[in-house]
């Protein structure tokens, strides 16, 4: 459904796309994640017919973006990373203008506004002016209006950034009935749960060129089985540990002073965590929590990109208790 071969883009003398090769199965979700600068918005901009490439092939729907701009532009449904709505306007209205710009009659329109209320989940605030809605209704609301020309293809930038948890719930479960009805989704995030919980497939770019692709479970087989996560009650214990699990894993290990917390891979699981305790307690360095864990996205980004991802980062997912994918983790003491 989406096909990029060799696409090329510079800035001046900088190269924001090099090479890029890209594959959106139909009916599938494809994550496109990377560090900032990494080029996930200037593809976004080129598979939208939003700016010309320099080089390479982009079909889109099985059409050219640069031959036949025009059947792209019909065939796709974009949501930006902030929801484009005019808050003057009521929910209902909002819809029935993108119908009406698409050049749907005013039956029609009407029509299939009402369809999109009920489907995203907004008709009880239909009347009401968008502005007055919740960041996650104006997200919603944006989403639909993408969908109202009924598109096989849906590009999502950043759809759930500013959001508030529940917004990004519900924005979820919006992004995951697009899939089920059958359009294909391009999703770019900054959050790697996102991606975990909605892509079928992932693909990590930085500096314009895709680095890793596959599905997160065969991206975090890339890190290896488990790793052990180690929180100390003092800062300054931190390089002790670290020199201590580094010796016992055989790998450096990773350190977040921050939170006074070290990480270091964990071939041998349990008996590794036990013998790292064991050596912890007699070198009298004081443990606040520690954790046996399967590896995440974010170990991925880690170690393909040398960063954590900008909304790990701000918001200290380095930490046990807030890596994200819960369902991967395993406290043994607390």
């Amino acid at each position: 459904m989406i096909r990029v071969r060799g696409l090329c883009k510079n800035f001046g003398a900088f190269r924001a796309l090099d090479e890029l090769n890209l594959d959106v199965l139909p009916g599938q979700v494809l994550g496109l994640l990377g560090p900032n600068g990494a080029g996930k918005t200037t593809t976004v901009r080129v598979l939208t017919t939003l700016l010309a490439p320099d080089a390479g092939e982009v079909t889109v729907a099985g059409h050219s973006v640069m031959a036949d701009p025009d059947s792209v532009r019909r065939s796709i449904g974009l949501s930006g990373q902030y929801a484009a709505v005019d808050e003057k306007l009521t929910g209902y209205e909002n819809l029935v203008m993108v119908a009406r710009l698409y050049g749907m009659n005013r039956k029609t329109s009407a029509a299939r506004a009402t369809e999109l209320l009920d489907e995203f989940r907004l008709s009880d605030v239909a009347g009401k002016r968008s502005g007055a809605y919740s960041g996650g209704m104006r997200r919603r609301l944006d989403l639909a209006g993408a969908m109202v020309a009924r598109p096989p293809v849906v590009v999502l930038d950043e759809p759930t950034t500013g959001l508030d948890p529940r917004g990004r719930l519900d924005t979820w479960a919006v992004i995951s009935s697009l899939v089920g009805n059958g359009t294909t989704v391009l999703l770019t995030t900054q959050y790697l749960e996102e991606a975990d919980q909605l892509a079928d497939n992932i693909a990590v770019i930085d500096a314009g060129r895709v680095i890793a692709e596959g599905t997160a479970s065969e991206l975090k087989s890339r890190v290896g089985s488990e790793r052990i996560d180690v929180v100390l009650v003092r800062q300054d214990s931190v390089d002790s540990a670290a020199a201590i699990l580094g010796r016992i894993a055989g790998a450096a290990p990773e350190i977040d002073r921050q939170t006074s917390k070290v990480s270091v891979a964990a071939p041998d699981g349990h008996h590794m965590l036990v013998r790292a305790l064991g050596d912890l307690e007699i070198a009298q360095l004081q443990v606040v929590e520690a954790a046996l864990r399967r590896p995440t996205l974010d170990d991925v980004f880690l170690q393909l990109t040398g960063q954590r991802p900008k909304a790990a980062a701000a918001s200290n997912t380095t930490d046990v208790a807030s890596s994200g994918v819960g369902q991967d983790q395993e406290v043994l003491l607390s």
